[in-house]
């Protein structure tokens, strides 16, 4: 799981004191603007993130957290997914 360290903590390797994870799923909303909102909802349930939400370089917006049982799970929009697809987690959505 060497991209979901770099991914996560810009690192080839995650933090000795975070499991290894065993799986990953990405869960896409329909706006930059949602992922915030998704996680906001998460660390209010008492998740906490591995990754706070971030434009990635080929302008996807994602959040990550680390399940108990070691699931990654990432909440994301992916701009190519959607009919507005050029919106990013930095220009705003304008919802």
């Amino acid at each position: 799981m060497k991209d979901a360290a770099q991914s996560c903590f810009g690192t080839d390797a995650s933090p000795d004191d975070v499991p290894v994870p065993q799986a990953w799923l990405e869960f896409d909303v329909e706006s930059a603007k949602a992922v915030d909102s998704a996680v906001a909802e998460l660390e209010a349930a008492g998740h906490s993130l591995v990754r706070l939400p971030a434009l990635e370089p080929w302008k996807q917006t994602v959040a990550r957290l680390l399940s108990p049982e070691g699931l990654l799970v990432g909440v994301t929009y992916t701009p190519s997914m959607h009919e507005d697809g050029e919106r990013t987690h930095e220009e705003g959505d304008g919802q």
